[in-house]
């Protein structure tokens, strides 16, 4: 966590100057956010006495699940969820935690990684059931005919489950599934969720197809590990924590709405924002940056904000001295709807 110091006199915070002049601040960059300090490992050499795992750190989805701090409510709503296997989800403005949740519930009940689906226009059932490489698997053919050799692998080197697919393996304990910002789809995919998510299966026709030849067949997952798949179909033997989340932008239809629980989270007010901030930067941030949780509330009244612009506004803002600090805290700060 941060260590937040008294502000830096205007200019002397800035790392990237402008002037066109190579300088050492590559080299003295401060440490990142919690919230964007990941933990892939470094493919670099170390050093002698470099110990390799002080360089991995918590990354930023854990660091919300283990600081995420939900209103009773919410904490009704997500254990109803988990007692009644049902999709939960989950409407409210950007920034307002809907997709930490999945996160955090994962984290505490230790359900290993979060699949995540993040959901487009173009998005359709099938991607997030599995995908199958026929064009791939064609060239490798033609390759090997035209050279002679034994194509690389079966049928199921070229399927691979998606997040959706993947969270409906038959494992002793459920998977956690984010499907995240359902509302940005086309208006068949809400429906078409319907049959797997109530039967808790699916078929893969291609593997279908060779079940009598090829009854089990070896398929990558979403992780990237192999499972073995019989007979062409994938049915789950606990299921899942479903997360979907949505703007609100649009309405869903009654079957999808009554086969879930709902979870609607307004705008946080003071305390639940100051609570955040001091979960996410510690006691001093939230006392330093009181004034533009206060700026922040009076302009979230009429214009749309999100809760990570705050966060970012504040953890950068104590760097620079007034004047500079407003001004950087209004730039950070910016509307994400249109001026009406």
């Amino acid at each position: 966590m941060s260590d937040l110091t008294e502000a830096t006199p205007a200019g002397e915070w800035l790392i990237y100057r402008g002037t066109g002049e190579p300088h050492t601040g590559i080299d003295t960059l401060p440490e990142p956010p919690p919230w964007r300090d990941f933990d892939g490992s470094p493919l670099v050499q170390r050093g002698p006495g470099q110990d390799s795992s002080s360089a991995r750190r918590l990354g930023a989805y854990r660091h919300m699940a283990e600081m995420h701090r939900p209103s009773p409510e919410e904490l009704e709503m997500v254990n109803a969820a988990l007692y009644l296997r049902r999709p939960l989800l989950v409407t409210g403005s950007p920034g307002t935690g809907k997709s930490t949740l999945a996160h955090a519930v994962a984290y505490e009940l230790g359900l290993g990684r979060v699949l995540h689906w993040p959901i487009v226009s173009r998005s359709a059932l099938q991607d997030g059931l599995y995908r199958y490489d026929a064009i791939g698997r064609l060239q490798d053919t033609q390759i090997a005919a035209n050279s002679g050799t034994v194509p690389p692998g079966g049928i199921g080197s070229y399927i691979r489950l998606g997040p959706l697919g993947t969270a409906l393996l038959p494992t002793a304990q459920p998977r956690v599934l984010l499907i995240d910002e359902l509302d940005k789809s086309d208006i068949d995919l809400p429906n078409d969720l319907l049959n797997v998510m109530e039967e808790g299966e699916f078929a893969i026709p291609e593997l279908e197809r060779l079940a009598e030849r090829e009854p089990q067949v070896d398929v990558l997952t979403d992780d990237g590990a192999k499972v073995t798949v019989r007979e062409g179909r994938i049915r789950c033997r606990a299921f899942p924590f479903v997360v979907l989340t949505s703007n609100g932008e649009r309405d869903f239809p009654p079957p999808l709405l009554r086969r879930c629980i709902h979870l609607e989270l307004g705008r946080p007010d003071h305390k639940r924002l100051s609570t955040v901030v001091r979960a996410h930067l510690g006691d001093e941030a939230a006392t330093v940056g009181d004034d533009l949780v206060k700026r922040f509330l009076e302009r979230s009244r009429g214009e749309l904000l999100a809760t990570d612009q705050l966060l970012n506004a504040i953890y950068l803002t104590h760097h620079a001295a007034p004047p500079t600090r407003s001004r950087l805290a209004d730039m950070l700060i910016q509307r994400l709807d249109r001026p009406r």
